[in-house]
């Protein structure tokens, strides 16, 4: 799939760009689909009031979302609450859907196993993928949180580092609705810190160096919808705050390789009921 110069790109600067990778009538679907699953949602289902704000960290002390590997499970914007209080539409309010939904929901499996995309990762180096995590991010208007400047494998770590991101624009991600940046090369910079469980039923993260990426080196990549970023799991890449009036719904499938080793320290685990599943099958 890949010609030499992407191949070239890709070991270069660390990330892929691939312009109508999916049919934006695909992307259409995918949302009209999630739509569906927004009005199956009860917000008062026990511990379901769970803000995802990677600047406050608070999920990561939530049962909701460390037990989410093999579920589908919604989270919120911090921005849709005030005074404790659920101030917005839920279909405006939510933050994202995670974390299995490539395994749980026929819909999203179908989306997330094509041919175009197996021979994707196989051009990428991978001999034995294993589909790990999907998010499908709102990115709400007015209110969609800034995504820190970070790598996938800080948060999905193996032995040696294989993990890949696949970002789907669903809609045109532009610098006002906050597109997605990353800086050039970085993934050739040492990685600088690991997310983990803490073994008392909490997480933490481990400092390697607490020096911040040069995020003034980042570009933006603007992108309409239907194209897939690739992302190295070692680049540093982030998202700004959505301050206009218009939402960036996208879609994120982790890969791992099977012949890495997966730590049990990960925060995402799984059931012995939910094996990891390639693109076949």
């Amino acid at each position: 799939m890949l010609s030499s110069e992407q191949h070239q790109r890709w070991e270069r600067d660390g990330f892929l760009v691939l312009e109508d990778f999916v049919p934006t009538s695909r992307c259409r679907e995918l949302s009209e689909h999630v739509n569906e699953l927004l009005a199956t949602i009860d917000p008062t289902t026990e511990g379901a009031l769970s803000i995802f704000s990677t600047t406050e960290q608070s999920h990561a002390r939530d049962d909701w979302f460390l037990e989410s590997g093999d579920k589908i499970r919604w989270f919120f914007e911090q921005g849709a609450f005030e005074q404790g209080q659920l101030v917005r539409e839920l279909p405006a309010a939510v933050n994202k859907l995670g974390h299995a939904m490539h395994d749980l929901d026929p819909v999203f499996s179908a989306f997330s196993r094509t041919p175009e995309l197996a021979e994707l990762a196989t051009d990428l180096g991978f001999v034995d993928p294993k589909l790990l995590q999907s998010m499908y991010i709102f990115k709400q208007p007015t209110i969609g949180g800034e995504v820190i400047c970070h790598t996938d494998h800080t948060f999905l770590w193996t032995e040696p580092q294989s993990v890949v991101g696949f970002w789907f624009a669903l809609e045109d991600a532009t610098v006002d609705n906050g597109c997605l940046w990353a800086i050039p090369g970085g993934h050739r910079t040492p990685v600088k810190r690991r997310f983990r469980l803490d073994g008392q039923g909490g997480t933490t993260d481990d400092f390697f160096d607490e020096t911040p990426y040069p995020e003034a080196d980042g570009v933006p990549l603007e992108v309409p919808a239907g194209t897939l970023i690739a992302l190295h799991g070692t680049l540093p890449h982030w998202s700004a705050p959505n301050t206009s009036t218009q939402s960036r719904h996208a879609y994120t499938l982790h890969v791992i390789d099977g012949r890495a080793q997966y730590l049990d320290d990960n925060w995402l685990q799984r059931g012995d009921d939910h094996p990891l599943r390639g693109f076949v099958g």
